[in-house]
């Protein structure tokens, strides 16, 4: 088994963990890669590659962009070296991001008055989140405000995609995600292809993506085999990530090192693209 988990998220974005302490998980079970994929914000990449220069933890820093194609929500991970992340224009750009999801917030906040009649306390809100705003912090404002549902409920129910509460966290588009990333000396990886439902998974990876998270913490075992034959036939590059986000009563994701590359799956160009990290 190659242990590594390429795909997770801390307190800087819509996680319970923070950056540290993912690094320890990775620690603790022995994970040959870490890598840190906060949505839209690399706040806490500093944090975590201190706390794994520390451990003698292999780490990657990462993000996972937040983009829409054909009216659908598509998640775009994307993998720097430790020399590349750490850009100012690039920073700039996610601290617009920042507050374009703060101003999504208000609405969601003002839907969920109009649509549920359920109150929040905006700033109660706000104070969840350390760096981006996501509704898990929406989401934990409402439990904290004594509403009697649990985290998947309230998506299921109140503001996940198709309800009324629901706003669209970014208008920027999957090609200029992918371009945005590489403009940066990313490699850019299709996040969680299981959950994308409006287009081909073949016809998203054309777009310019230079690999695919082909194992997931929600495939089923034809799932993977699936996404793995597809990135064979398109000679990309795989990952694998649990998604984690810590979350008590969050059955949508897993937690640090829940997925792992197959032995016989480990040459499929993944080394060679660790490799490319350094």
């Amino acid at each position: 088994m190659f242990k590594c988990d390429l795909h997770t998220h801390s307190i800087c974005s819509d996680g319970r963990f923070k950056p540290e302490e993912i690094i320890q998980m990775a620690k603790d079970k022995n994970l040959d890669y870490i890598s840190l994929t906060d949505h839209d914000t690399l706040s806490g990449t500093n944090a975590a590659m201190k706390e794994a220069e520390k451990l003698n933890v292999n780490f990657i820093p990462g993000i996972e962009l937040s983009t829409e194609y054909n009216g659908e929500s598509i998640h775009v991970l994307g993998f720097f070296n430790k020399e590349t992340y750490n850009n100012p224009k690039l920073n700039i750009i996610l601290d617009e991001f920042k507050e374009k999801r703060i101003s999504r917030a208000y609405k969601i906040v003002e839907n969920l008055k109009k649509f549920h009649n359920i109150e929040l306390d905006i700033n109660k809100v706000l104070s969840n989140g350390k760096d981006t705003i996501a509704r898990p912090h929406i989401a934990k404002a409402i439990i904290d405000a004594g509403y009697p549902y649990n985290h998947d409920y309230i998506f299921k129910n109140f503001i996940g995609n198709d309800c009324p509460a629901y706003v669209p966290s970014t208008k920027l588009s999957t090609i200029d995600g992918i371009k945005l990333l590489k403009e940066f000396n990313a490699l850019v990886f299709l996040a969680h292809p299981v959950l994308v439902k409006k287009t081909p998974v073949e016809d998203l990876l054309k777009l310019g993506f230079d690999g695919l998270e082909a194992i997931y913490y929600k495939n089923t075992k034809s799932d993977t085999r699936k996404f793995l034959d597809l990135a064979i036939k398109m000679n990309l590059y795989i990952s694998c990530g649990s998604d984690c986000h810590g979350i008590p009563s969050d059955i949508s994701h897993g937690t640090v090192g829940d997925v792992n590359i197959p032995q016989e799956d480990k040459i499929l160009n993944l080394l060679k693209w660790l490799e490319v990290q350094g």
